[in-house]
């Protein structure tokens, strides 16, 4: 029966640059300590956010290949060019390192992946079959968020959002 469990892959491991960055930031004197959370993708520098692609690139493969048993499970290649998926992707990854320190909190890890799984559906609507398959399409154009002013000031702009989404329907 051993024999069995001998097949499963560990998680990916962090790019080393990112472990190192972890650790500095919990050293109450460290620079870092004040620096952005690693998941939070955006706030990155170049140099942390340079290693990251491949890494949760690995992620995605490695959760795909150990739970994706049913479509709709299966996280898309595209995964980069869904901003959010992005950003949620990165925060499970790391939140899973954390949470297997325990059992009690590997199950709850196991309930946010699921979690996550319902908001990428939600995310992805029925792009995301086409997503899956390899064949990826930029926001459709109807829905490019048209509808929202141009302005922040709140005046009047030249076109209303109902014509703009008109033009691009």
């Amino acid at each position: 029966m051993t024999e069995t469990l001998t097949r499963f892959e560990p998680f990916p491991e962090p790019p080393a640059l990112i472990l190192e960055y972890i650790a500095e930031r919990s050293t109450e004197e460290s620079v870092a300590a004040d620096g952005p959370a690693p998941w939070n993708l955006g706030a990155l520098s170049a140099e942390l956010i340079q290693p990251m692609p491949a890494w949760l690139d690995s992620v995605c493969r490695w959760l795909n290949r150990t739970y994706a048993w049913q479509p709709q499970d299966v996280i898309p290649p595209c995964w980069a060019k869904h901003e959010g998926l992005a950003y949620e992707i990165a925060a499970l990854a790391f939140a899973r390192g954390d949470a297997y320190m325990e059992a009690g909190s590997s199950v709850i890890w196991q309930e946010q992946y699921d979690r996550f799984l319902t908001r990428m559906n939600k995310t992805l609507g029925t792009a995301g079959d086409e997503c899956r398959v390899g064949q990826h399409e930029d926001r459709p154009a109807r829905f490019q968020l048209a509808a929202w002013s141009t302005r922040t000031d709140g005046g009047s702009e030249e076109k209303s959002g109902k014509q703009r989404v008109k033009e691009l329907a």
